[in-house]
Order: structure tokens, then C-alpha cells, then sequence
């Protein structure tokens, strides 16, 4: 067993599996964010460029329901409107697929109050079939779902719980915001496998040498730190019915999962999405607090 220190992070953010012939379209999104007096600027900048896609894919293929009771998704007239109660993926009927270029902010202050704009260019893709219903869980210091949080303090233990109703191929990575470096927490570090296989209606708890059936000594656990008052990073949990392989990673040291840079994970991940139409991704952001 090995126990490994990263910074990391946690909001779902669902990208959607589609199983036949799908639009796809280059847009140009923007979106103003008025933060609240306790939201960073990093935080802002982030909720903002969340928002700018969300909209964007509502405006292109338009909008169904919200999601968690947290975002209300409005089509009217051929505008939307979105209400957030927290940020997080929204029932609209597209996913962001590539973002092309990087997202150009502008930060001001206006009575006060932090405002950011951004405007980012990329590259969309409509749903027109269900998605399957996969369930993830980020979970804080316990294996159960009761310990299901988004919030981490530094020398919190990460697990995370995964149910799929059909047979498939799962994979996970943290991407460290800090550095744009992105690290492979899924498949083990010490696994010869490429992805790990998932089999239907099994719940799952993955850095967990307790709950591992078999080779419990290849199982990495994972503690989260932060060097700073509050980090933020973003969790990928990749799951597709079809077998898919890792991205290729590099050896750093015995400490720290294999790291290739954000730039290789976006390439690896557009290609392998642009393949595979059924390739499911949660996008997590966890926050992590001295």
C-alpha cells in the first residue's frame, strides 16, 4: 500500500454519452459573474468560465430540466436563461468537447463587489440519446455515501464510490490548477492494466486497501493537502461501455502518481471522445482548506 500527498479538488460537471450521429459545433462563449464577497478570484474565475459554456451549449441545442435543484435552465423564445444556486453541470442538451485557445478574463470591481468576465472559444457537441446512468461519489475521511462532501481540510483522506448499470472501462485523474500538471490516480500506479473494468450494478470504492478483492498491495490511497489557504483542482472520472486506453504518463517518483501536463490530457481526452461517442467524463472540483 501506498499513500500518497497531492493538493487536489470537487462540482459534477457531466459530460453526456451520446449513441448515434451528433451535431457539433465551433462556438465563442462569454459570460459576466458577479461573485459574492466570500468567492475568490480564482474560485470566480473558474465559476465563471463554467457558466460561459453552460450557456453556450444551451443557446446552440437549447435546454431540459436542472440538475440537483442547483441550476435552473430556462429556453425561451430562443434565449436562455440560467438561475445558479451552485455551480455544477446542467441538463442542457450538449457537452463541451474542446476548448480551443485559452479563456481571456477580464477582472474589475464595481461597488465593491469582484466582477469577471470571460469569453472562451471551443468546440461543442449535441445529445440526442440518453446518457447512461453511471453514479460517482467523491467521499471525505469514510467509505460510506454518508461521507460524500466536496470539502476537504489539509490530511483529509480521498475515496471515491462508482456504480454503472452496464459493464465498461473506468479511468481518473487530478489535474493540479497550480502547476497544469495532471496525475493518474486510476488505474494504480502498479497496475498493468490500461483501464480499470467496471462490472454492471457493483458499487465500487476505489483508493481504499480495505475494500480492494484482490491485490490490495497495489492499491494507492490518497491524503489531501494544501500549501495555501484554500487550493483549488479538478477531478476527470472517464467511463466508457467500450475499452479505451490511459493517456501516456511519466514516472516522477515513488511519492506521486504518473504526471503528463494538462495540455497531453486535453489532446488524449479530445481524441478519445472524438472515438468513442459513448466515453462518459464527471468533471469534479474539489477545494481543499488549511
Amino acid at each position: 500500500m501506498k499513500r500518497f500527498r497531492l493538493s487536489f479538488t470537487v462540482c459534477l460537471f457531466l459530460y453526456s454519452v451520446v449513441l448515434c450521429a451528433q451535431r457539433t459545433e465551433r462556438v465563442r462563449a462569454e459570460y459576466t459573474y458577479d461573485a459574492p464577497e466570500n468567492v475568490t478570484l480564482e474560485a470566480a474565475k473558474r465559476t465563471a468560465l463554467e457558466r460561459a459554456k453552460i450557456q453556450a451549449i444551451a443557446d446552440e441545442f437549447g435546454t431540459v430540466v436542472s440538475q440537483n435543484n442547483a441550476t435552473f435552465v430556462s429556453n425561451q423564445n430562443g434565449e436562455s436563461n440560467i438561475d445558479f444556486f451552485s455551480l455544477g453541470g446542467s441538463e442542457v442538451k450538449g457537452e463541451w468537447i474542446e476548448t480551443i485557445g485559452e479563456p481571456e478574463y477580464a477582472i474589475s470591481y464595481e461597488q465593491g463587489m469582484l466582477v469577471v468576465k470571460v469569453a472562451v472559444h471551443g468546440r461543442i457537441r449535441e445529445i440526442v440519446r440518453a446518457q447512461i446512468d453511471i453514479k460517482a461519489e467523491v467521499l471525505c475521511n469514510g467509505t460510506d455515501l454518508k461521507f460524500a462532501r466536496t470539502d476537504f481540510k489539509s490530511g483529509d483522506e480521498l475515496y471515491l464510490y462508482f456504480q454503472s448499470p452496464v459493464n465498461g472501462y473506468l479511468a481518473v485523474y487530478l489535474l493540479d490548477d497550480i502547476s497544469q500538471m495532471v496525475y493518474c490516480l486510476l488505474p494504480y500506479k502498479s497496475s498493468s492494466q490500461t483501464t480499470t473494468p467496471i462490472k454492471h450494478d457493483k458499487p465500487y470504492i476505489f483508493f481504499s486497501t480495505a475494500h480492494a478483492e484482490e491485490n490490495a498491495h497495489l492499491v494507492d490511497e490518497y491524503t489531501m493537502t494544501c500549501s495555501r489557504p484554500q487550493e483549488h483542482n479538478t477531478l476527470y472520472i472517464i467511463f466508457s461501455p467500450n475499452e479505451f486506453a490511459k493517456a501516456n504518463s511519466n514516472y516522477v517518483d515513488e511519492l506521486l502518481p504518473q504526471e503528463l501536463s494538462f495540455e497531453e490530457f486535453q489532446k488524449w481526452l479530445v481524441k478519445g471522445r472524438n472515438r468513442d461517442k459513448e466515453m462518459q467524463v464527471l468533471n469534479s472540483s474539489l477545494v481543499i482548506k488549511e
